[in-house]
């Protein structure tokens, strides 16, 4: 059995999960979504390289750049001293 291949359904779930948790108004869930959107992207790598699917490969890392841009933006967010 090719173990490899079974890579793909948790990676669509977890993007998919990730996906909702982006849209939430909560910066803690956006932050969240943006590190699940990053395994994601680890997975699909994994599953690309295998799979030789190099389109995939490509789509994934211009994604995962954005995601590390993501996590770094509610990072920042997250820390930056409130106003009163």
């Amino acid at each position: 059995m090719d173990y490899f291949s079974l890579i793909q359904w948790p990676a669509m779930v977890i993007n998919i999960l990730a996906v909702w948790l982006l849209t939430s108004q909560s910066k803690g869930k956006r932050h969240s979504g943006f590190l699940l959107s990053l395994l994601s992207n680890v997975m699909w790598v994994v599953w690309g390289w295998h799979a030789e699917a190099f389109a995939v490969l490509g789509l994934q890392v211009a994604l995962a750049t954005l995601n590390v841009l993501g996590v770094r933006k509610t990072e920042s967010k997250a820390q930056a001293p409130t106003h009163q």
